[in-house]
């Protein structure tokens, strides 16, 4: 398997001034690479690939050797082919008939990550066994000092730096990761996603939504307030900005650690995990304006639908099944994804589908049978019994 390992950096002041110019230069030669394709399309028809772009890279080495000619090669490659694969999406998405979003410009603050081939081309691992202490070296930054607090298990592949508000993390992407599998356990679940709660359990466990931006988001509006005071390119602009930045990513750390715990435990307890298989972008789009024919607008629900979405992307749904997805690939767990269409309206003792059933946010109530039940443990047994159904349907074929 492929992993990932990341771990807080620990730079001195200098070293981190150093990581920040190494994102400043990362950051120009993307933009002008972009610059470079843009300007060979529009105004010769040339379409310039990432050979091409590589090729230059010696002569704009030698002839800024205090600027990208201090930096490594290889990292100057691997930020080259993101751009490549950003055009790659482009024309894909355009060929599927999607919203193109042609690559952006990267502006300041906009370029947090710089990566690295871990072939001895600029940076290099160097773990020491048994210490919670290491170091990570990068060409011109030198030995930084990295604090490990788990294993690092596989080849390390790549090695990335990235910057979150005023840390600096190191990335190690792994390949041949073994994989732990636990003892069985001989049982299945089926898991609900909602806002009330983060998780429902068809065994009618429940597990708490934090509401993380939600429990920040007195200090946010106070923070962004002070910001928009700041005159721009101010010093005091920069620190009202880092204050802004670093509760966000506060936000992020207690929204990750949340996911983890939870997936864990589901992880552990059992041997089939059924979740719903949300559209989340398409759930948090923004409600679609209703013209009343006369040149204005009916109201639609817009402020209503705006505060949903914000829970939604609050709960971090898309965050907790991307871990529990890893979580049970690395645990040889089965994870199955069903459709979650009418699971929140079917009575699971009689099967009767119809909007009434849903009473109210957590009530159930069929009004063929009578059954009574929290709406939430309702639809995760549904979403259990799809799951089965499916994977049935699959040993069968």
């Amino acid at each position: 398997m492929r992993r990932s390992f990341k771990f807080l950096l620990r730079p001195t002041s200098k070293q981190a001034a150093m990581l920040a110019q190494c994102l400043e230069d990362h950051r120009q030669l993307y933009n002008a690479a972009l610059e470079h394709r843009r300007i060979a399309y529009s105004k010769a028809g040339i379409t310039v690939l990432y050979g091409d772009q590589s090729g230059e890279l010696k002569e704009i080495r030698a002839a800024d050797p205090d600027g990208q000619g201090r930096w490594s090669a290889g990292s100057q490659q691997q930020t080259l082919r993101r751009l490549d694969k950003a055009f790659a999406a482009f024309f894909r998405r355009v060929k599927a008939g999607q919203k193109a979003g042609y690559p952006r410009f990267k502006g300041n603050g906009r370029f947090n990550t710089i990566e690295w081939p871990a072939r001895k081309n600029g940076a290099t691992w160097d773990s020491v066994p048994h210490e919670t202490q290491t170091r990570v070296y990068l060409l011109g930054i030198g030995h930084v000092r990295v604090h490990q607090h788990r294993t690092v298990r596989g080849k390390v592949k790549t090695i990335s730096i990235k910057r979150e508000a005023s840390r600096w993390y190191v990335i190690l992407s792994c390949a041949d990761v073994a994989t732990d599998s636990l003892p069985d356990t001989g049982a299945a679940v089926g898991i609900d996603m909602g806002v009330a709660w983060l998780v429902t359990t068809s065994d009618g466990a429940h597990v708490a939504n934090q509401r993380h931006l939600g429990a920040a988001a007195d200090r946010l509006a106070t923070a962004q307030r002070v910001l928009t005071r700041k005159r721009r390119g101010s010093n005091r602009r920069r620190v009202a900005a880092a204050r802004v930045s670093a509760l966000h990513a506060k936000v992020r750390r207690q929204r990750l650690d949340g996911a983890h715990k939870a997936a864990l435990a589901l992880v552990r307890d059992y041997d089939v995990i059924v979740h719903e298989d949300l559209q989340i972008a398409n759930m948090t789009k923004r409600a679609a304006p209703k013209p009343d024919g006369s040149g204005g607008y009916l109201p639609n629900g817009g402020s209503a639908k705006s505060g949903l979405n914000r829970s939604m992307l609050d709960a971090g749904w898309g965050v907790f099944l991307t871990i529990l997805a890893y979580k049970a690939e690395s645990a040889g767990r089965e994870l199955v994804a069903v459709n979650p269409a009418e699971t929140s309206r079917t009575c699971a003792r009689c099967g009767h589908c119809a909007k009434e059933n849903r009473i109210a946010q957590a009530e159930f109530r069929c009004q063929r049978c009578g059954h009574e039940a929290h709406a939430d443990v309702n639809a995760a047994i549904n979403i259990l019994r799809a799951g089965l159904a499916l994977r049935e349907v699959a040993e069968a074929a």
